[in-house]
């Protein structure tokens, strides 16, 4: 059963995602002054610098800019697989789990999923467990998918690396839906380059934490993003003057990638608030904060939290919370407020 997730009055402060950032005026500014082109005939010289500049950031010959993470996930995985293909993935990965079953309906991929571990991974003996063997009876195994993060949880650096290993040496490609990729490079204290090492293809979106409005960059092999532009074409995501879209996500990149720090220090600091209160129970990494909800105020809780003007995305008697560039350490301590409220 899935609680009230919207206001019944005014919104004060939303928990919901970190997909609900609004343009800051800087940023709308730099799509004001955009230079711009058609980008399916190949001339918006500002989305060209936007792939150029998350290709080379991240490591990889070419970009390809797109209007989602779902499209950029699909395009990688029709890339990487063809008809009566499978990839391995974990059972709570985005991929599988919440793009609509795109590969298998419209890529004729078949997932291949698999438990993932407390820590986001999936463990190496079940990866192995799962390749199948050169038979006509079974799907061909081609692909290795992880994400990271996954769950707001960062994957242990070790496992990515004997992952990926173990995947080229079998002849598997892997892909990386790093769609909060930039999280994870701010928590270890690293480059989003050393997140996506090992990895073919990666997905980044810029549209979650990094706060601009639209769009992701697939990165790869140059061969491998001209390809990746055919079924973009395919699939509806050619776009016109997009340079005016590539300048939210070019001004991102300059300008919101360390303070995610800033989100993670809140989100810890919702987290410990939240702990205080009766009947929740409270996990946190990087800007998520998934809360547990004793099921019999589970329902009322989220109508009030709903009520009072605070959103957080419930299902049953579960919630996340996830802090973001549109709520500061005020808000958090705001809605700290409200949620005790209901205990008191």
């Amino acid at each position: 059963m899935s609680y009230p997730q919207a206001a019944t009055g005014p919104v004060l402060y939303d928990f919901r995602s970190d997909t609900v950032t609004r343009p800051t005026a800087a940023m709308r500014a730099a799509m004001l002054a955009a230079e711009v082109g058609d980008d399916v005939w190949g001339d918006d010289p500002t989305v060209q610098r936007l792939e150029a500049v998350a290709a080379e950031r991240l490591g990889y010959e070419a970009g390809l800019f797109v209007p989602s993470g779902t499209q950029s996930n699909l395009i990688a995985l029709m890339a990487h697989c063809q008809r009566g293909d499978e990839y391995l993935v974990g059972q709570d990965a985005h991929t599988y789990k919440y793009e609509g079953g795109g590969a298998a309906v419209l890529g004729s991929i078949q997932p291949q999923p698999i438990e993932n571990a407390a820590d986001g991974s999936i463990p190496l003996d079940k990866l192995k467990k799962a390749v199948k063997p050169d038979d006509a009876h079974f799907a061909r195994t081609r692909l290795l998918a992880l994400e990271n993060t996954i769950g707001g949880k960062v994957l242990p650096a070790d496992y990515v690396d004997t992952a990926t290993r173990w995947a080229h040496g079998i002849g598997l490609a892997t892909h990386l839906d790093g769609a909060r990729l930039w999280n994870a490079a701010v928590a270890r204290g690293t480059t989003p380059a050393e997140i996506a090492r090992g990895f073919d293809s990666v997905s980044v979106c810029l549209s979650k934490g990094l706060g601009a409005p639209v769009g992701s960059v697939l990165l790869g092999r140059r061969d491998f993003i001209t390809q990746g532009r055919r079924w973009r074409k395919m699939l509806g995501g050619g776009m016109r003057q997009a340079g005016i879209l590539a300048a939210a996500g070019l001004y991102a990149l300059d300008h919101n990638l360390d303070r995610l720090a800033d989100d993670h220090a809140n989100a810890a600091r919702l987290a410990d608030g939240l702990r205080k209160l009766p009947g929740l129970t409270v996990e946190n990494q990087t800007n998520m904060v998934f809360v547990q909800v004793a099921a019999d105020v589970a329902e009322g809780f989220a109508r009030h939290l709903a009520t009072a003007g605070l959103l957080v995305s419930s299902v049953g008697t579960a919630q996340r919370w996830v802090t973001h560039l549109d709520v500061d350490a005020a808000a958090v301590d705001a809605a700290l407020a409200i949620a005790a409220r209901y205990f008191d």
